[in-house]
């Protein structure tokens, strides 16, 4: 809007001084106008409100602490199948790899020179009872003779020593007989226990037991296995001093549980159950041995595999765990946000044990109803205000 302005001349009859105080007025109005017509400033935008961030409030608790230690599997038996007599092997009567019984029958050894040694054993014994039967008699037709001294006393000792003779004779027949019917029951090796049985090591038409027993397969349970475990000896002692010191208490009264995790990750579904730790720290490795056992019954766990056990040697009386995304590692130290006492994010540094779950146990930096903050790290800053809610409430 244009305003123009111009001083009024001298009219007729005006006064030279009247003119003066009605221009200014005019200039006033026409101002006032113009400001009008511009409008009011704007008025200043209100605080946005603090932003919602997602906490958890600390609470020491008992903490299991687990372990994760390398093994291997072993079966709980194992029998080597051996020649316990010589002779040529007949007949395989199992199928390998499979699961044989006690009792089930394998090889078949040629019993022929085996029969022959038990008849001759057979014979020697009928021999030497008849030799004492005659002795015996001998003995027996002396004893009243020497009383009436129709013989002297030496032929009476005499008869007597060969009767002592030949019952010992009857004796070592027995037993050779004996040793030769357990030879003749070992022409049929059967399976000393039940399990899976391997390779054959041997086939027909083979000379096995010549002067050795000879290794002929190998059966193994696998019902249920071995896990032999390998810890740090290191480890172990620190274990004690924080059993003795009370910053660790032992996990349990009974046996610890143990998980076995395979190569792939996943975790057999048996859990095991720890048998015992040794005494003795090996002196090539500098670690000491655990041994676990393991339900097998479909027989997933193989002798020979590597897998890793998971057990809870330790529990925490008064732990405190925040999780791991909370919690900020970098080459200087971790760090996690926290909520004050005056709704203020404030940066503290925390130091960080082992890994629990999904959580970290934090040795040192956080107390008992601190606030830390796990979700909208990316809304706050250091020194901004916000707005704590539970975690759980948090939408995704």
């Amino acid at each position: 809007m244009n305003v123009y302005l111009s001083a009024p001349g001298r009219g007729k009859g005006a006064s030279p001084g009247s003119s003066t105080p009605l221009f200014m007025g005019t200039l006033a109005l026409v101002l006032v106008a113009a400001l009008g017509c511009g409008g009011a400033p704007p008025a200043a935008a209100p605080a946005p409100p603090p932003a919602s961030v997602g906490v958890v409030t600390v609470a020491p608790s008992p903490v299991p602490l687990t372990t994760d230690l390398p093994g291997r599997v072993e079966a709980t038996r194992v029998a080597e199948v051996r020649a316990r007599t010589a002779g040529i092997v007949l007949e395989r009567a199992f199928r390998e790899g499979s699961d044989v019984q006690a009792g089930d029958v394998l090889y078949r050894i040629d019993p022929a020179p085996l029969q022959a040694a038990h008849a001759s054993a057979e014979a020697a014994l009928a021999k030497a009872e008849a030799n004492l039967l005659q002795a015996t008699q001998r003995a027996d037709r002396y004893a009243p003779l020497v009383e009436t001294r129709a013989i002297s006393q030496q032929d009476y000792d005499d008869a007597l020593a060969v009767r002592a003779e030949a019952k010992a004779d009857v004796a070592a027949a027995k037993a050779a007989l004996a040793t030769s019917r357990l030879n003749l029951g070992y022409a049929t090796v059967t399976a000393p226990i039940s399990g899976r049985i391997g390779r054959a090591e041997v086939s027909e038409g083979a000379l096995v037991g010549q002067g050795e027993a000879t290794l002929l397969a190998k059966i193994q349970q696998l019902d249920s296995v071995y896990v032999n475990l390998t810890q740090s000896s290191a480890e172990v002692q620190r274990l004690r001093r924080a059993y003795a010191s009370g910053a660790l208490s032992q996990a349990g009264e009974g046996p610890v549980a143990v998980t076995i995790v395979r190569d792939d990750g996943s975790e057999h579904p048996q859990l095991g159950t720890l048998l015992f730790t040794d005494i003795t720290v090996d002196a090539s490795t500098g670690a000491v041995e655990l041994r676990a056992e393991v339900p097998n019954p479909d027989g997933a766990l193989l002798p020979g595999e590597f897998v890793r056990a998971r057990l809870a040697q330790a529990v925490a009386r008064d732990a405190i765990t925040v999780p791991q995304q909370a919690v900020a590692r970098k080459a200087d130290g971790a760090t996690v946000l926290v909520v004050g006492a005056d709704g203020l994010v404030a940066v503290r540094p925390v130091e960080v044990g082992d890994a629990v779950g999904d959580t970290w146990l934090v040795t040192k930096g956080l107390a008992a109803g601190d606030r830390v903050i796990v979700d909208g790290f990316q809304k706050v800053r250091p020194g901004a205000p916000v707005n704590p809610v539970p975690f759980a409430s948090v939408e995704p």
